[in-house]
């Protein structure tokens, strides 16, 4: 094992919840270090153009926006690894954070390591995504005013991703490999009340056809098997979400579906570790709210590190 670091704040996780951390701390004359990750910048990465983050009149790519905050953190001095990191030890004080041979010590620590998105697994998927593909119709939804879109899923993130598509789309298609929703009953009474909304049941997408947008979805009914397609200008996967952290089991308070719990905005279980952005945010999972909880978390590991130092 290499050397051991020491910094006053470990950042973990390099989205703008991370980022925008990086630069409050580092502003505030912290020694910091963002531990970014091999697959750096989190869900923006994915996004071809964002139209919804203030100061950007004419909408911004998502690398492009990552980018930005990387080298505004790095211009007030954080340093930005792009490793995993593989370990963690909150159990006592300096904390250590571990990528691959080497330790860093922290006086105080953000997790900012985001969530990621459930996909179908399908290549096509992977090579049309930002390109029709989608799994956030808040971020995306006004790209496609007046055309035609699908629904993957049938829970409560589904059926508001429909209801949100509806109010721009021509037309939603709803696709569920189910014969009822699990949405809430609610949610599910909306989106049977809208003219814009339809739904194919017992039905599972095969293939989504296009060679550089999305033209067409391939289909198969499961009591059936009869396979058909289906024209349309986008495909919203929204089968489910997951906080990316695992790292963490055993380590800080989760509650059951992996989130970071959280004590006054940005604290959790383990005094001196803050947690910022989609990592304990099952509700908004915007770019803009993430980052406001990074500023949180950072002022936050300051006035704790002063309030240490005193």
């Amino acid at each position: 094992m290499r050397s051991t670091d020491s910094y006053d704040v470990i950042i973990l996780g390099s989205g703008p919840a991370g980022l925008t951390a990086a630069v409050y701390a580092s502003r505030a004359e912290l020694k910091t270090i963002v531990v970014a990750g091999k697959l750096w910048g989190g869900q923006l990465m994915l996004t071809t153009e964002v139209e919804n983050f203030p100061g950007f009149a004419e909408g911004v790519l998502g690398p492009d926006l990552v980018d930005n905050m990387r080298r505004q953190a790095e211009r007030f001095g954080a340093k930005v690894l792009f490793e995993d990191a593989t370990e963690v030890d909150f159990s006592s004080k300096p904390f250590k954070v571990r990528v691959e041979d080497q330790t860093f010590e922290g006086r105080s620590v953000i997790i900012a390591t985001g969530g990621s998105a459930k996909w179908l697994g399908l290549e096509s998927e992977t090579r049309l995504r930002g390109r029709g593909v989608s799994t956030c119709a808040t971020c995306d939804a006004a790209l496609f005013k007046d055309k035609e879109t699908v629904v993957v899923g049938g829970g409560d993130t589904a059926i508001e991703e429909a209801l949100a598509l509806a109010k721009f789309a021509h037309k939603v298609v709803v696709v569920h490999r189910r014969s009822e929703l699990r949405a809430t009953k609610v949610l599910q009474a909306r989106a049977f009340e809208n003219d814009k909304i339809s739904f194919l049941w017992d039905t599972a997408v095969q293939e989504i056809l296009g060679k550089e947008r999305v033209e067409r979805v391939c289909l198969k009914n499961l009591k059936s098997g009869r396979e058909f397609e289906l024209a349309t200008d986008a495909v919203f996967v929204a089968i489910g979400y997951k906080p990316n952290t695992d790292i963490f089991r055993g380590k800080i308070e989760l509650d059951e579906s992996g989130y970071v719990i959280v004590r006054n905005e940005t604290e959790t279980s383990i005094e001196g570790v803050f947690v910022a952005g989609d990592a304990k945010d099952h509700r908004y999972r915007q770019a803009v709210v993430a980052a406001g909880d990074g500023c949180k978390a950072a002022i936050d590991a300051g006035k704790y590190l002063e309030k240490e130092d005193s």
